[in-house]
């Protein structure tokens, strides 16, 4: 089962440099815009990691440009998660200008779990390993 979401971006004045396309340092912005709205619609949300006594802290991100994105622009960003038996949460991530579907960027993060003291967790907390079974997408240990 695929894990998905979506959203259309208003891209802000703010956003683009002086030849009006999207400053680099938007894209993590964007990003992260799609894991809430991913986190809403599947009920994993920074919230309730907090609410189990985790933190989920980004250790990875990248992304690699294909078309620029300017002021005016409506794009869509596509959420994808991707699952794994390691304690970590991954998402892959498309940009696509939604008139002509042109990929516009891509992405991939990767989030680890600490406790409230900051220690990395090595083993997937239970509550995780729930929200997996419950979308139907946990690859216990072997």
């Amino acid at each position: 089962m695929e894990l998905k979401a979506s959203k259309l971006l208003d891209i802000r004045f703010s956003e683009v440099d002086s030849m009006n396309v999207v400053w680099h340092g938007s894209y993590p912005l964007y990003f992260e815009d799609a894991r809430e709205l991913f986190g809403q619609k599947y009920d994993l949300t920074y919230m309730g990691f907090f609410d189990h006594g985790y933190f989920a802290p980004l250790v990875e991100l990248t992304f690699q440009y294909k078309k620029p994105i300017r002021y005016g622009m409506r794009p869509r960003i596509d959420i994808v998660y991707r699952s794994t038996p390691a304690a970590k949460i991954v998402f892959d991530y498309e940009i696509h200008d939604p008139e002509d579907e042109t990929m516009l960027a891509t992405g991939h993060s990767v989030q680890v779990f600490m406790d409230t003291n900051y220690q990395l967790v090595l083993y997937s907390p239970e509550f995780y390993d729930e929200w997996r079974k419950r979308w139907g997408v946990f690859e216990g240990i072997k």
